[in-house]
């Protein structure tokens, strides 16, 4: 049996059972060989990030993105770091908006992008306080940040957020559009604007020093 996920009513998140297994409108998924029942509750929230919806988000928040999503991987970091250094302006402006840390696979026939699953966030971390500075308010990746990033995400009231790592087809298909904005030299490391509908992330850090991966831990000491 499997299970195939689709956005409910109130932002929930259901998963269908392919098996014969129903999903509730209250999002709890219902298989035929009685497993536990899985529900996953989230915020919807439209991108660009405003200073309201940063306010509100806590780490710990499940959270459906539908907006604006800009895609920068290594090399790309490195060059935007660069411009900034010399004073340079940025190919597109970053000022409110969300980078998500991955490099798609080639778009198959009638889809805008390939599989799309999220780089470790660590690679960035050089790069990351030059661009919160400039006016970065989101990121999407995967596993934890440097103490100095997670020091410039409170400081700059940012956030980070986790997307599943290892579910990149999945996540591919909360993308409808897709397009090289700038760096194409780079190939698959070349900056995306892509249009995204109810993309699934945790939020990790937010803008009042709340770190999930450390929360977390602790809750389970106990």
């Amino acid at each position: 049996m499997s299970f195939q996920p689709r956005i409910g009513v109130r932002g929930k998140l259901q998963l269908e059972s392919s098996g014969g297994g129903k999903g509730g409108l209250d999002g709890r998924v219902k298989p035929d060989n009685d497993k536990k029942c899985i529900e996953y509750m989230a915020k919807k929230v439209k991108l660009p990030l405003t200073e309201k919806t940063l306010a509100e988000l806590r780490s710990g928040d499940n959270v459906l993105l539908s907006g604006i999503l800009y895609v920068a991987r290594d090399a790309a970091h490195k060059r935007m770091a660069e411009s900034l250094e010399r004073c340079k302006s940025l190919p597109f402006d970053i000022k409110g908006q969300t980078l998500y840390y991955m490099g798609p696979s080639p778009a198959p026939p009638g889809r805008p992008i390939g599989s799309a699953g999220p780089t470790t966030s660590t690679r960035l971390d050089t790069y990351t306080p030059r661009l919160l500075a400039a006016g970065l308010r989101g990121m999407i990746g995967k596993g934890v940040r440097s103490a100095e990033v997670k020091e410039a995400i409170k400081k700059h009231k940012a956030v980070y957020l986790a997307a599943v790592g290892g579910a990149g087809a999945l996540i591919s298909r909360s993308i409808i559009k897709s397009e090289v904005i700038a760096y194409a030299d780079l190939g698959p490391e070349a900056i995306l604007r892509i249009e995204v509908k109810d993309f699934p992330a945790t939020v990790i850090n937010d803008i009042y020093g709340g770190d999930l991966y450390i929360e977390g831990k602790a809750k389970y000491r106990k």
